[in-house]
């Protein structure tokens, strides 16, 4: 995966000064990079999945891709107020306070088997929300995927008891 890593820009000071913007959009423009990410996603995700859930934004790209690849649903993992009708929410903190994610509370059956997707892991709390809002719906979170993770933001940490896989790691 040296060639996917190989393709992501480093931005200094975006979106701020002293922050090193891993940027994606090189991988999603190359075709054949981007399937080799789908391919390395479906290779690491176990065969008893129902669903795949993925993060906003960038973790719709991947998600969808993937879900089609193995024929089952694509959920939306959404930040407060951006889906119609009734969700469940998990309230995550923030460097500085807290958000807020949501699902819709149909979106995952009791006792389905659901892979977590999302562009890149750097504190763990999103993604952790995300695994409780699955718990939350019934699900089983069985594989938790990203493109990117970085390491010495140690976001693994939060996943801990969650298998995790990283496309690349920084």
């Amino acid at each position: 995966m040296t060639e996917i890593k190989s393709l992501i820009r480093t931005i200094p000071d975006f979106p701020k000064k002293g922050v090193l913007f891993r940027d994606i959009t090189p991988v999603l423009k190359d075709p054949k990079a981007f399937k080799k990410v789908i391919d390395a996603f479906q290779k690491n995700t176990p065969v008893d999945i129902d669903k795949v859930v993925a993060i906003e934004s960038r973790g719709f790209i991947f998600g969808a891709a993937l879900a089609l690849n193995l024929g089952i649903g694509f959920i939306p993992v959404r930040k407060s107020g951006k889906l119609p009708g009734k969700t469940i929410k998990a309230k995550y903190d923030l460097e500085y306070g807290t958000d807020t994610l949501e699902i819709h509370e149909d979106a995952i059956e009791k006792g389905d088997g659901v892979v977590l997707i999302d562009d890149l892991l750097a504190t763990g709390g999103t993604s952790l929300a995300a695994c409780k809002l699955i718990e939350k719906s019934g699900g089983i979170v069985k594989k938790v995927l990203f493109l990117v993770e970085l390491d010495d933001l140690k976001g693994i940490e939060k996943l801990n008891g969650y298998d995790v896989f990283s496309v690349t790691h920084f």
